[in-house]
This record gives C-alpha cells, structure tokens and sequence, in this order.
C-alpha cells in the first residue's frame, strides 16, 4: 500500500483522543480528528443501545468525510442500578451535566445500595468504504465511595478496576490503558485488523 489510510475519530473528547491515539499507534493508519472537519455534523446520540450509537456516529463522520472512521460508544453499568446508566451514561445527571455532576449523582443512588459491583462497557464501530465492523471491551470493577485521583475523564475517579486499588483517575495511563474497556475492545478490532486489514482498507 502505497501510503498509510486515514481513520477519523469521530469524537471531540480530547480524552478519548488521546487514548485512542496511544491505543491505535501499531497499526499502519494515518489518525486524524474532527478538528480537520469543522462542518462535521453533531451526532445525537439518541440509539437504545451503545452498538447503535457508535454505528450512527462513525456512519455519518465517514459520509461527511469520506474516509473511514471509527467511533464509539461507553457505558457504565452498574449492578445495583440494573445495568444504569448504560447507555445514558454521559448524561446520567441530565442532558448538559459535567462529569462532577454525574459522579455526585451515581454516589447518591448507591448511597443504600448493597452492592457497588460495575462494569465499564466499550463498543466501538469501524465503518470504511469497503465493511462495517462492531466490537466491544469491558472492564469489571467497583464503584469507590468518594471520588479519588486526577487523571483521566468521565466517572474515572469512582471507578476502581478488579484486582486494583486505585481508581483509574488514580492510575498512570499507561497502566489504565493497559487494562481499560477501551483497550480491550481496540484488542478485539486490531485482531479483526491483523487477519483482514485489506478487506478493511483495499
């Protein structure tokens, strides 16, 4: 192949980026973001599910770009709350709540809770112009009862992986990276990408 493909992600989370852009650095891709794309539509994220979001996202950035884009979508499940807020996640206090509000209102609903069992769950779409591809990480863990650590983004600093006592706000990168959700559904597509990355970028 004469010169590297282009991805796009689909995300103006410069947290997401910066993880992806650690995550993605093997395979031979040229990473752009939607700072390229100015015009690039707003997605609402309006599916039942995380699959859909992803897909409904990288969809429309690869149509408004016409290279391949991948997007995703994360969900903390939490078992007390029968899998909330899932797919609500990011807006889980309301539709324009920042993560301190989200976090305030997950302890709040396990405040008499008996379990604080969770699970970050990642689904990431890969859509170019040849396939479409879906795949999925998650990582198990617990909801700690006060925010800890100031790394990393979203509920990071409540949630605290299994086998670890740290939150992942608390953790170096490299070491969340080597564990996160996000990590292990990027696993599971650069499998995908190492045995197919032809059908994926002909």
């Amino acid at each position: 192949m004469a010169s590297s493909p282009t991805l796009v992600l689909a995300t103006h989370n410069s947290g997401k980026v910066a993880e992806f852009r650690t995550l993605l650095q093997a395979l031979p891709l040229t990473l752009r973001t939607l700072d390229a794309w100015p015009t690039a539509p707003e997605v609402e994220e309006d599916a039942d599910t995380l699959r859909g979001n992803a897909l409904k996202k990288a969809r429309a950035i690869h149509a408004h770009t016409g290279h391949a884009a991948l997007a995703d979508d994360t969900g903390l499940e939490v078992e007390a709350l029968d899998g909330r807020p899932g797919v609500h996640t990011a807006r889980f206090a309301g539709p324009n709540a920042t993560d301190a509000e989200n976090i305030a209102h997950l302890l709040d609903s396990l405040q008499d809770a008996n379990t604080r069992a969770a699970q970050f769950r990642t689904v990431i779409a890969l859509v170019t112009p040849q396939r479409t591809h879906c795949v999925e990480g998650i990582c198990t863990g617990t909801i700690a009862e006060a925010p800890h650590g100031n790394g990393g983004f979203g509920y990071d600093p409540v949630f605290v992986p299994d086998g670890h006592s740290s939150s992942f706000a608390g953790m170096e990168a490299d070491a969340k990276n080597a564990i996160s959700h996000r990590r292990r559904a990027l696993d599971a597509l650069q499998s995908v990408l190492d045995a197919e990355f032809e059908a994926f970028f002909a």
